[in-house]
């Protein structure tokens, strides 16, 4: 897998499966085998250690960073969460001709231990500097679904409003290819890190739009998603933080999505 084929799918098999560690080094691994730069971040706190990689594509002052923790829980493959998103960044950072305004700076971190409430983000965030960044994007789940979902998005920034509009120009419709949401109370992501230093961020996931309110239900009421999560829980949440999240569950179109969108988002930063 470290040659060959570099679709997201292919891509996300170099995690899935492996505990905490072999997941860490399968990202570091890669890199290094396909002659990429990357910049590590190691790190020891008293509620684990980790190391998180940063890629950057561009030379621009401004910075988009896109996120993608490689951890796990314990139990799971971690398929979709989140094997899927490494994936489709590695798969981005491998094609970087024309794919970066001038001005722009892309840095896709691949961070660890976001299973432990974002620990690798808040480190990266407590121990790095954050000039330059316009804006935050956290890859969640993004190997199940048909349409984008920008979630923790209440508030009305400039950086939304061009990831909005960039998708409208990929050919996405608000509503029906993506939905934006406020802010979620029982699940996040490392973005929440970057959001507590002040900056726009956001999480970035892929849903399925046949249950699309089924999850609007679930994830912005407490209480319900509390009481669901012991019986039963709408895709793509039905495999979470499970045994159930393996490979065979990941769909090759919603990865391809993932890249398209992203893709868009990158090329339309002003």
């Amino acid at each position: 897998m470290l040659a060959g084929d570099d679709s997201p799918w292919n891509l996300a098999r170099l995690l899935i499966g492996r505990d905490t560690a072999g997941r860490q080094a399968a990202v570091a691994r890669y890199l290094e085998h396909r002659g990429i730069p990357f910049r590590r971040h190691p790190f020891t706190r008293s509620e684990g250690q980790g190391e998180t990689y940063a890629v950057e594509i561009g030379s621009g002052d401004r910075v988009l960073v896109l996120c993608a923790h490689h951890d796990a829980v314990p139990g799971s493959p971690g398929a979709n969460d989140n094997a899927a998103a490494v994936g489709v960044l590695l798969h981005l950072i491998a094609r970087p001709e024309g794919l970066v305004p001038p001005g722009w700076r892309v840095r896709c971190l691949f961070t660890a231990l976001e299973e432990i409430d974002y620990l690798g983000a808040r480190v990266y965030v407590e121990e790095t500097p954050l000039d330059g960044i316009a804006g935050v994007l956290s890859l969640e789940l993004c190997g199940r679904g048909d349409a984008i979902a920008l979630w923790d998005a209440g508030d009305d920034s400039p950086f939304l409003g061009q990831v909005t509009q960039a998708l409208e120009g990929a050919g996405l419709v608000r509503d029906q290819g993506y939905h934006v949401i406020g802010r979620i109370p029982v699940f996040g992501s490392d973005h929440r890190a970057f959001a507590a230093a002040g900056l726009s961020a956001y999480g970035f996931t892929l849903v399925p739009v046949a249950h699309a309110d089924a999850l609007r239900r679930f994830v912005l009421d407490p209480v319900r998603s509390t009481l669901r999560a012991l019986f039963d829980r709408p895709p793509p949440f039905d495999t979470y933080h499970t045994s159930a999240d393996a490979l065979p569950t990941l769909e090759p179109a919603a990865l391809a999505l993932a890249v398209r969108a992203l893709a868009a988002v990158v090329r339309g930063l002003r």
